[in-house]
């Protein structure tokens, strides 16, 4: 080794020692008589004390001369530090050298390698391993790393075998679209990268593996935010001879196990809600839990006085900010713009203060008298000092505008901590959504999602269909969906039914799914499983809201790897072995 200790490692108890370093020059200070240098590797940073008088000539000039992020393996003894710091661990010592060797020099980097840094985003992410060589960033991964660990551990220990699944596999229609691969050896076909090995994994439950599961590459050509990449990673798992009970049990361990191995957190059971108790209450199926601010129907309440608004609304929706009655006309205002913003698409805020006497106070007075405004403050629970908000229209518009206002209330009033989590399963989701622009259902799942057994008679009537339950979950933290899956169908005929509800010929259903349709037939057990998304996970407990944090070489917005011009044309040779002539069509 060219090292006998790292930059991270050295404490007091090693003073009078020999030791050799190896790193990088985080920053060098020269002041005449006395020159310092931090060094730093993964481990951490250590300082390099060079004295007139002390250490040899030839290796305070050879120090003088090095710049930021020169490599060097440093030889000489630990001694005590006159001057501490208690920021840092190795901060009660310092190394006083005899050997200063550059193992590489180097240029001087395009942005400061600190934790403070002056890149921007895209400079960053262009020199992606300069900018890995930061602590923050550093200690992402190592997060990610812990977690990965203590996955494997958890199931490990739960009797689960990792078993890894083909890349290459077939294309099928549903859910994203697919990332294709043209074969040199079959001219004009092609294979998909998988959107999840969600057909691999119930072909091993009827191969007789009861609980697999594998950390796992997923590939999605779809539009990009901060928590989606175009591949990411799932901590994927599938169990037989289990009901739903069963995998809310054993994955609730899992993320409990997890919140205690990486942050020392204990949770009680996690509490269930509803896919329609989350959509009345909360206006979406991920709520975020950690605080209250529950809605109330108010439709019928303000219906009958004349105000144009409600009158011809749909649906008329309201939160209760407690202690807000104090905003100011311009914090309302700004409010009002805020949710006119095209990504909200409300019309406007009607909003009503609760004064200390207990009198209500509205926007709409000329319109509703004391007596009906009080209906309102008791439809809140409100309390003097409160601000009732309404918003109203079209019922699933004004559901979801009420739900990003509620959210955006959470963040102004500072209950959406990151530090705090608030875990919940979400249950019972509908089994299938109708398109009016396509005519015809798509599962909200995936197409191998089992209704639930009560609910398989609402399948015979095209009136019920809608009404149909699927026996599937959804483990959310925080208003973010960390993973989600569903019992899986096993049963040949009841899959057939599913294929022929989305729209697939049997012929179709054969040539797509006929493997697995095939396998159904020989003995397979019932089944069901889930997928965290492990960016997901490991940014929420890192604190972030973007999981291109503790990617290592993440894309950006664009879909691009600017660090190597990554997507990027291939050679005419290629392409005429693949059998693929390319005519770029604008769109």
């Amino acid at each position: 080794m060219l090292r006998t200790h790292t930059c991270g490692e050295l404490r007091p108890e090693h003073i009078g020692q020999t030791v050799t370093l190896c790193g990088w020059v985080q920053r060098t200070r020269d002041k005449g008589a006395i020159l310092w240098i931090d060094l730093r590797d993964r481990y951490g940073l250590t300082q390099i004390t060079l004295e007139e008088g002390v250490e040899a000539d030839a290796v305070r000039e050879t120090a003088r001369h090095l710049g930021r992020e020169f490599v060097l393996q440093v030889t000489g003894k630990v001694a005590e530090r006159y001057s501490k710091n208690d920021k840092i661990p190795t901060g009660g010592i310092e190394i006083r050298p005899e050997k200063v060797e550059v193992l590489n020099p180097a240029k001087l980097p395009p942005f400061l390698i600190e934790d403070d840094t002056d890149g921007g985003d895209d400079l960053r992410m262009k020199y992606r391993y300069l900018d890995l060589r930061r602590t923050p960033v550093r200690n992402n991964l190592m997060l990610r790393h812990k977690m990965a660990q203590a996955v494997r551990r958890y199931l490990d220990g739960q009797d689960f075998i990792e078993v890894e699944t083909p890349v290459l596999i077939k294309s099928t229609p549903e859910g994203a679209r697919d990332f294709v691969v043209p074969s040199r050896m079959n001219p004009g076909e092609f294979y998909a990268l998988p959107q999840s090995p969600q057909t691999f994994k119930q072909l091993l439950m009827v191969s007789g593996f009861d609980r697999y599961f594998q950390i796992v590459k997923c590939f999605r050509d779809e539009d990009l935010r901060a928590d989606r990449q175009p591949e990411f990673t799932q901590i994927d798992c599938e169990m037989a001879f289990v009901t739903q009970e069963d995998i809310l049990d054993m994955f609730e361990g899992l993320v409990r196990y997890l919140f205690k191995e990486i942050k020392s957190l204990d949770f009680p059971t996690v509490p269930r809600m509803t896919y329609a108790d989350a959509m009345r209450d909360y206006g979406n199926d991920k709520p975020d839990t950690r605080f209250e601010m529950k809605f109330a129907d108010l439709t019928e309440t303000v219906k009958g006085q004349s105000f144009p608004v409600f009158e011809s609304a749909e649906l008329v929706l309201g939160i209760n900010a407690a202690t807000c009655a104090a905003y100011t006309r311009k914090q309302i205002d700004e409010l009002t713009e805020w949710v006119k913003r095209p990504q909200i698409g409300a019309t406007g805020i009607v909003y009503a203060r609760v004064e200390a006497d207990g009198q209500v106070k509205s926007s709409v007075d000329k319109f509703y008298s004391q007596e009906e405004l009080q209906k309102w403050k008791a439809a809140f629970n409100a309390n003097p000092g409160d601000l009732i908000l309404l918003l109203a229209g079209p019922e699933a518009k004004t559901r979801k505008a009420m739900s990003e206002l509620r959210l955006e209330m959470g963040r102004r009033l500072g209950l959406r901590d990151p530090n705090s989590f608030s875990p919940l399963w979400v249950i019972d989701f509908p089994l299938l959504e109708f398109s009016e622009e396509e005519n015809r259902h798509f599962a909200m799942h995936h197409p191998f999602t089992s209704p639930k057994p009560e609910d398989l008679a609402l399948l015979d009537n095209p009136a019920t269909i809608g009404q149909t339950r699927a026996n599937a979950y959804d483990l959310v933290i925080n208003g973010v969906e960390i993973g989600g899956g569903s019992i899986r169908i096993h049963d040949r005929a009841v899959q057939a039914r599913m294929f022929s509800l989305l729209g697939f010929t049997p012929e179709e259903a054969q040539a797509q799914f006929g493997f697995l349709l095939d396998a159904f037939e020989y003995g397979a057990p019932p089944h069901g499983g889930l997928a965290f998304g492990f960016d997901r996970l490991c940014s929420l407990f890192g604190g972030s809201d973007s999981i291109r944090d503790f990617i290592a070489f993440p894309k950006n917005n664009s879909g691009r790897d600017v660090m190597i011009d990554s997507p990027s044309p291939i050679s005419e040779v290629q392409l005429k072995e693949l059998s693929i002539q390319t005519a770029v069509v604008a769109k």
